[in-house]
């Protein structure tokens, strides 16, 4: 999808931001959704997203068909391999995390524990994550909280000597792998495997848009081309590890009506527990696909 012509500097965004961390994220002040998705305002969204990686709106009303929408600003939206989270007929984009029960209360159960690791939405997809669009429709009271990580800085932090050693690493992302090590209780179907074979994308990658170079890894991440396959293993545990250091890391914590979408091709991100037997969280999430690899 081509995108937008985008205003140059901060001074001509029709909207105010406020930072969320040193680095990177942005709180969008002054508009709603709607006027984001104007023609005459969406360009600026789109550059405020691609400075500040993560964007947040609070205190908003976003109906299904409106996140859709204005999540499809942004191209091809995802339809999940795992259909068991998909949303209404009218809106299967919408990847719905409840841990409610068929009776309204809380069930006692995660709805999937994958998000609990840092990872990258969409990285196991031959066309892997673009952008991700959240709503908090019921966030938890504590808890349950997702925490984003800088890829940009990770990659400017590294040492010359781990530059040089991840320059040329191809690491193959698998879903199947990330669902049975987190969810085994719940794999893939077979048919659900079939659709979602394992692909590999180098550690470096650069930002079709920015031209800044990031690191690309994750709860994903199975194992490296050419490596043994438990010395890639370790090296992977070692990288992730690595990658995401603390002074590097967004938290967000919800509250109700947050609208938070960020920038899958530069940042990590993973979700924090909550107490799913006595609290209540419900999330609405959509994620954009790659035109095509970069």
């Amino acid at each position: 999808m081509a995108q937008p012509a985008t205003p140059e500097t901060e001074r001509d965004w029709p909207f105010e931001v406020r930072p969320l961390a040193p680095v990177f994220g942005a709180e969008v002040l002054g508009i709603d959704l709607d006027q984001a998705a104007s023609p005459e305002v969406f360009p600026s969204i789109y550059a405020a997203w691609l400075r500040y990686q993560v964007l947040a709106f609070r205190g908003l009303e976003v109906s299904p068909a409106t996140q859709v929408a204005f999540a499809a600003k942004f191209g091809e939206v995802q339809v999940h391999v795992m259909n068991q989270y998909l949303g209404d007929g009218d809106h299967p984009e919408l990847y719905v995390l409840t841990n409610l029960d068929e009776s309204g209360k809380p069930s006692g159960r995660h709805p999937d524990r994958g998000t609990l690791d840092w990872h990258i939405d969409g990285s196991w997809n031959a066309r892997s994550g673009h952008s991700t669009f959240m709503y908090a429709e019921r966030p938890s009271k504590a808890g349950g909280e997702t925490h984003f990580c800088d890829m940009y800085s990770a990659y400017q932090g590294l040492s010359a000597e781990w530059k040089e050693r991840v320059a040329g690493l191809r690491v193959v992302h698998n879903l199947d792998f990330s669902r049975t090590r987190r969810h085994g209780h719940e794999p893939l179907s077979e048919q659900q495997k079939a659709k979602v074979p394992p692909v590999a994308w180098p550690v470096v990658r650069t930002h079709p848009e920015t031209g800044r170079k990031a690191l690309f890894l994750g709860d994903h991440a199975e194992s490296i081309e050419g490596m043994d396959y438990d010395e890639g293993r370790a090296l992977i545990e070692r990288m992730n590890r690595l990658f995401t250091p603390d002074h590097l890391v967004y938290r967000h914590k919800y509250t109700r009506g947050d609208f938070v979408f960020w920038d899958n091709r530069c940042t990590m991100h993973r979700a924090t527990t909550y107490d799913t037997a006595n609290d209540i969280r419900v999330m609405r999430r959509c994620t954009v696909l790659v035109d095509e690899p970069y």
